[in-house]
């Protein structure tokens, strides 16, 4: 019997520390924002800003923690000595762009933070969890332990739950979670086919790769994922990324293809070989044709997609139809914003557009795609979870005065060797997991 299931959506609050270092090479917004002053304080409430929107509209909203920043476990682990300030000030002399690193507050982007199965594609009928190791990135390499803590806080129900340690850190099995995964189905609470992408096979020399830029997503990390949540071939398919793509700044399958419910929206050139992506897919779906939506190089440029973002969107299930949740600056690019205007009055699964403002995010390079986690839970493993995280009217409101109460409105590259940050950020964090009743994550509380 199909259980009744809706698909979650898990934000990541913006932390305090958010700036703009540049640190994502083969990420174009991230790197061409380099060393502008950032906001968090605007950053955090644009965030929330779009969880209230949706959530207003019924869907289930859920919150994840910023991670504790500047890491001094990081920074004590590479051997820098003495108290904290003197820490600190000892990096940010030495090497400003690994205080830039220990500093990034890139945790909010939490499509990146894990791969999650729902329980009706596991052989164990259990939700499978496994943080991604994030290993291409050094700024990125050292979330995985708090976001596994984290995830732990919030669904901690073993019976419902199944949690996974991230895969070893080193380039063979670079994961970097659901931003290279998403789930077709018919019905939330049925079986369906989970589509890992990847970017590179790393134990294959003569296999397409890209040359320009690093493919963070190998399929033996993919493969491993798939194993570990006891998917079977019936439920899994994997296709790589096209190199090119990659080269023009699709760091991520989630900046050229999102999927939902029976709906693929993608880019042309998003997939090595299309025809057999879309043959695999329609195979594994059951009871559901697969709606494919294809976006040629002629209607969107895949430039144009890449500094919209019009794929970094959220596909979101309505009554209607499907809801395409945009970035405003896909109503910036011209060729972006006729599509989206021909795209409504089509006649296919997606049957409206809303904008949202993430452009604190979008400087660095994260549009509302990067900013959620998508989780399918059936009604048992939905009561199961720690309901703090919920949004609600009252946690809204009560997160809006906290963000007001202890984040900057300004944060640039010099900020961050500032003592008094760091006791900001912790007395900021004390009081969130609090809020969220996660209990002890943070170092800093151990």
């Amino acid at each position: 019997m199909v259980k009744r299931a809706v698909e979650a959506n898990f934000d990541g609050l913006v932390g305090p520390t958010h700036n703009y270092a540049g640190l994502s090479w083969g990420n174009v917004a991230s790197r061409s924002n380099v060393n502008s002053v950032a906001n968090p304080r605007e950053a955090a409430l644009q965030g929330l800003a779009k969880m209230k929107r949706l959530a207003d509209r019924g869907y289930v909203q859920g919150v994840l923690p910023p991670h504790e920043r500047p890491h001094l476990p990081t920074l004590r682990a590479l051997g820098f000595t003495g108290n904290e300030g003197q820490v600190l000030s000892a990096v940010a002399r030495t090497d400003p762009a690994l205080l830039a690193a220990v500093s990034s507050a890139s945790a909010m982007w939490t499509a990146n933070a894990a791969t999650v199965s729902p329980s009706a594609d596991t052989a164990d009928q259990r939700v499978h969890l496994t943080p991604a190791n994030l290993s291409a990135k050094f700024h990125r390499s050292i979330e995985h332990r708090v976001t596994g803590r984290a995830l732990k806080a919030i669904f901690s129900d073993e019976r419902y739950f199944a949690h996974h340690s991230a895969l070893p850190s080193v380039s063979q099995f670079g994961d970097e979670g659901a931003a290279n995964h998403t789930r077709l189905c018919g019905d939330y609470g049925a079986p369906g086919v989970e589509l890992f992408v990847y970017g590179q096979e790393a134990f294959n020399d003569a296999a397409p790769a890209p040359v320009r830029f690093p493919a963070r997503q190998t399929l033996e990390a993919s493969r491993a994922i798939a194993r570990l949540h006891g998917l079977t071939d019936r439920h899994a398919v994997f296709a790589q990324q096209n190199p090119a793509a990659i080269d023009a700044g699709v760091f991520h399958n989630d900046v050229i293809a999102v999927g939902n419910g029976n709906c693929l929206f993608y880019h042309e050139q998003a997939f090595l070989h299309e025809a057999q992506v879309l043959t695999d897919l329609r195979e594994r779906l059951t009871g559901v044709e697969l709606a494919a939506v294809r976006v040629s190089s002629d209607q969107v440029p895949i430039a144009d997609a890449v500094s919209s973002y019009l794929f970094n969107s959220q596909l979101l299930a309505s009554a209607d139809g499907m809801l395409l949740a945009v970035p405003g600056e896909c109503r910036e690019v011209a060729s972006v914003s006729r599509y989206l205007d021909t795209l409504v009055q089509s006649g296919g699964p997606i049957t409206a557009v809303e904008v949202f403002d993430v452009k604190q995010s979008m400087r660095n390079g994260g549009g509302p795609a990067c900013l959620r986690l998508r989780v399918v839970l059936n009604e048992d493993e939905l009561r199961a979870i720690n309901q703090n995280v919920i949004l609600t009217d009252a946690l809204y409101e009560r997160l809006t005065v906290w963000v007001k109460a202890h984040y900057r409105d300004a944060m640039s590259q010099q900020d961050l060797a500032d003592p008094m940050l760091l006791d900001e950020v912790r007395k900021a964090l004390d009081e969130l997991t609090a809020i969220l009743g996660l209990g002890s994550i943070y170092d800093f509380q151990m």
